[in-house]
């Protein structure tokens, strides 16, 4: 049989839920994202907490709270503790955005779900992955591997590709197959014929007819033209994802038009994000790349736009029309939700979202049509203590710390009894018989009580009082007293714990005001009042959510053409619109699993392990193919004395083989290098390729077909018979390589 693999969704099927789905490999349980929503509801992750324990690995796919957010409450509420696989992106962005997080609830409420400790050790030990990189599990996944890929949604997003026996299982979620100004396409395509492909259809029934340049303009026009009256443009959005996307339109708009306004991107952790962001020029699109490579010029050093950590610093910006950028999308929490309830009342100030908002939550409500003319909106703010407020929680944790001295006391006496009670009685002299009964203490009782020092408890027989006395016996040598070098390692932990709350995460990078943000523990309190805001502002919705349209996925899953396809992540329409779209028209197992129904995609192809024997590899010729090496082999299966199967020599002699010519030929790139060859080169109808005057070279399938979408793909080579044609055919030749 195959690899056996089983998927179980966890969250996010047939609605826009958090994603999080358990994938088991040969009994090797794979937990794929582990989301949560900007509602935080707990009964969410009630699957998840049922497997929690079971989870031997996990995989992010993206850095927001979607894909990662319930990260820090599974480890430490779920009794999740298996490794965390991510891209560096991925890792540091996420911990970022769980950051931002936890201060805009803090900010407005006791949020007890998880703190920034919680956090910190959720990503301490993230195995961070580049591209491409197989990495070789060990132990329990033995002969697994696992590699992420360019997803094109969000920075340092990943397709996740699990590989056993030959076999892919592919998790490809919110990708994206466009190419953006700070992201590369997604690379889903160069997948063929997987075991399993597990796919969202949360935009198969969105078709985006609009062209980047279009909406690129309408975007900037629709701004432009509320700055130009006097209006203020708020744009909710995420901490570190799509978010960056936006800021490079802006950035590069304002330097080519010389606009004065200002733009403002806040969060609680803009600066560091951003600091994080211009150091991952490589995991950026080529435009990027290049661009810095050949003059030194960092896109993300923005000149228009400041960085900022608190609204009082926007509350003292310069008065006039402004552009601001703030967290959270969802308008659930965060600076967003303030500066909405500040400006929705005047009809020159425009809100813009960019994304979907989540659902239930304030943006969904905004977006919907006709757009509501009032919103109930629950405002809650954290202000310092003071007063007689100010006196009674100092009183209560004045009482706690007292009670805990107490405990940590009679903690020390009875650990110093255990250790010390006989051994120290029979071999110190000056020891009081503590077995005496007559009452030696008398009058003076009180009088010591006040000057006894917390911490200790004087035996009841002492005549005034005692203190433990230990024997420190050292070991000494011909240099003084040994030392033990552990005793001054710091622990790495240590080290990490104390980088992070210096005002930096694990490489110093939060600046001061965060980090004195997170510090503040000055006593405080949660005040809430409900309001009514009249919304007479714009309220524009556009698409900058960074995913494919219905029309370019269903392409691009026959494209890559699986044997079996699981469908998640989108409501119930979507997803049985592309399951019957799959069914009749690319794969004839589609399966669209409910929340905790396991459904069973193992291969029905059977793979074998054969050894191949040093016989017949004595007389194989390889070739390099790029880093690999391939031959021809003509062999038949036999036996080892282990009993083992193996590829043995042919018992006869082998009938010779038609050449094989390994290789993908792309017909742009052979077009390129005929022209560096100096043969006059150019497309004719129907993708083939003219060379010279009288050779056409042209793809087609196995059955003839032009552009055959299965099968082994032919090159078809037509003119007379001249120089010319041998020339071609020999450069033909060379791009493959002959077994």
């Amino acid at each position: 049989m195959g690899t056996s693999v089983q998927v179980t969704p966890l969250c996010g099927v047939y609605n826009e839920n958090p994603l999080s789905y358990l994938v088991s490999i040969d009994g090797f349980n794979f937990l794929i994202d582990c989301g949560w929503n900007d509602l935080f509801d707990t009964s969410l992750l009630e699957p998840l907490s049922r497997v929690a324990s079971s989870i031997d690995a996990v995989l992010l796919s993206h850095p927001d709270t979607l894909h990662l957010g319930a990260l820090p409450y599974a480890m430490k509420q779920l009794g999740l503790s298996a490794p965390v696989y991510a891209t560096e992106p991925v890792h540091r962005l996420g911990l970022l955005t769980m950051y931002d997080q936890f201060l805009s609830r803090k900010q407005v409420s006791d949020f007890d779900l998880f703190t920034l400790d919680d956090i910190d050790s959720a990503f301490q030990n993230v195995i961070r992955l580049t591209y491409s990189q197989n990495y070789h599990l060990s132990g329990k996944g033995e002969g697994i591997v696992i590699a992420p890929h360019v997803a094109g949604h969000m920075l340092g997003g990943s397709i996740w590709r699990i590989t056993k026996d030959g076999e892919d299982v592919i998790y490809a979620v919110d990708y994206n197959h466009r190419k953006e100004r700070h992201l590369n396409g997604t690379v889903l395509q160069s997948f063929v014929r997987p075991a399993v492909l597990i796919t969202d259809a949360y935009h198969a029934l969105y078709t985006n007819q609009t062209a980047r340049q279009q909406r690129d303009k309408e975007f900037l026009d629709t701004i432009s033209k509320h700055l130009e009256v006097g209006g203020n443009v708020l744009l909710p959005v995420d901490t570190a994802g799509r978010v960056l996307e936006l800021l490079l339109i802006l950035e590069q708009h304002w330097s080519q038009r010389g606009f004065s306004f200002p733009i403002y991107f806040l969060t609680y952790v803009s600066s560091s994000t951003i600091d994080y962001v211009k150091s991952f020029l490589e995991w950026m699109s080529d435009s990027i790349s290049k661009s810095f490579e050949t003059s030194r010029d960092n896109a993300f050093l923005l000149r228009h736009v400041t960085l900022l950590i608190n609204k009082t610093d926007l509350d003292n910006a310069p008065p006039g029309p402004k552009v601001v950028l703030a967290s959270m999308a969802s308008l659930e929490a965060g600076f967003a939700r303030e500066i909405f309830v500040e400006w929705a009342n005047d009809p020159r100030n425009l809100v813009l979202f960019t994304e979907t908002g989540q659902f239930g939550t304030l943006a969904r409500m905004l977006q919907s049509a006709p757009p509501p003319k009032f919103v109930k909106v629950t405002m809650s703010k954290r202000v310092p203590l003071a007063g007689e407020e100010l006196i009674a929680y100092e009183e209560e944790q004045n009482r706690l710390k007292r009670e805990e001295a107490l405990r940590a006391s009679l903690v020390k006496e009875e650990e110093t009894k255990a250790s010390h009670g006989s051994d120290d009685n029979s071999s110190e002299p000056m020891v009081i018989d503590t077995k005496t009964t007559h009452d030696v203490v008398g009058s003076h009782g009180p009088a010591y009580k006040d000057i006894l020092i917390d911490g200790f408890v004087p035996p009841s027989s002492s005549v005034a009082p005692m203190f433990p006395f230990y024997d420190n016996t050292s070991e000494w040598d011909d240099f003084g007293e040994i030392i033990n070098p552990d005793d001054y390692v710091i622990k790495d932990e240590d080290m990490d714990r104390g980088a992070m709350h210096n005002g930096g995460d694990v490489d110093g990078r939060l600046d001061e005001a965060t980090a004195s943000l997170m510090l503040d523990t000055r006593p405080s309190k949660v005040i809430s009042n409900e309001l009514i805001v009249t919304v007479s502002c714009s309220l524009v919705k556009m698409d900058y959510e960074g995913r494919s349209d219905g029309r370019s996925i269903k392409s691009m899953i026959a494209h890559v053409s699986p044997l079996k396809l699981v469908l998640v992540h989108a409501i119930a329409e979507a997803t049985e619109h592309l399951k019957q779209h799959c069914l009749n028209n690319i794969c004839p197992h589609v399966y669209a699993p409910q929340i905790e129904e396991t459904v069973d995609v193992t291969s029905d192809l059977c793979a074998y392990k054969v050894q191949l024997s040093e016989k017949l590899m004595s007389n194989v010729i390889f070739k390099k193919l790029g880093d690999s090496e391939v031959a021809w082999v003509d062999s038949e299966v036999g036996k080892t004395e282990s009993d083992m199967r193996s590829l043995l020599p042919m018992s006869g002699a082998a009938s010779p083989h038609k050449p094989v010519l390994v290789g993908d030929l792309k017909i742009a790139d052979f077009k390129q290098f005929l022209s560096s060859k100096g043969v006059q080169v150019e497309f004719a109808g129907g993708g083939a390729l003219r060379c010279g005057e009288y050779v056409t070279l042209r793809k087609v399938g196995p059955t003839g077909q032009k552009g055959g979408a299965s099968g082994p793909q032919q090159i078809l080579i037509e003119g007379p018979l001249c120089e010319d044609y041998y020339k071609i055919r020999d450069y033909l030749y060379s791009q493959f390589y002959l077994l």
